[in-house]
């Protein structure tokens, strides 16, 4: 009896050294959870960064081909478009080129491992017999992140497409 007394003392001791083993061995499995997740936490937190670029180039192309409508020409300052956008943000340096008939909007980001941006707005005829015109706009971002200005569209039979190394944003 004093032997099964024994037996039964034993048993919550090496319950508890069983589970100390098990935290033991799972412990390097719980630690490395955190490492697996921050790269998917960054490519959000790198999406968020980029909706405000893609907000504001989208917004200066829409006012860009308002300006055209109303002074016939594209404006060449961000001042000039009358939306409040500061011209540098934490993230992006917003800057325009324009000319009386295109005007490139840029967002350029200031970290490497955030896209930039860059819309454009065209002034064209589409009927040459009637000298019928229209603007038309779009908004590409660059395919890789990186801090240079990226190569700005083009219009190409009456289209806009997007520049080298660069892609149309999708609404």
């Amino acid at each position: 009896m004093a032997k099964n007394q024994e037996n039964m003392n034993d048993s919550p001791k090496s319950g508890g050294k069983l589970r100390f083993i098990l935290f033991l061995l799972m412990l390097p499995i719980i630690a490395s959870i955190p490492v697996f997740s921050l790269p998917s936490f960054e490519g959000q937190a790198n999406k968020a960064k980029q909706s405000e670029a893609r907000q504001y180039v989208g917004s200066m192309n829409r006012a860009q081909q308002s300006k055209y409508a109303e002074n016939g020409s594209f404006v060449n300052s961000i001042e000039a478009l009358e939306l409040g956008i500061k011209t540098e943000t934490t993230n992006y340096r917003y800057s325009i080129d324009a000319t009386k008939n295109t005007a490139f909007n840029y967002g350029v980001a200031k970290d490497k491992k955030i896209k930039s941006f860059v819309g454009g707005a065209f002034f064209f005829k589409f009927d040459q017999v009637r000298q019928e015109t229209t603007t038309v706009s779009i908004l590409c971002q660059e395919k890789k992140a990186g801090t240079t200005k990226p190569n700005p569209p083009k219009l190409e039979n009456d289209q806009a497409v997007c520049g080298a190394g660069t892609e149309e944003v999708k609404k």
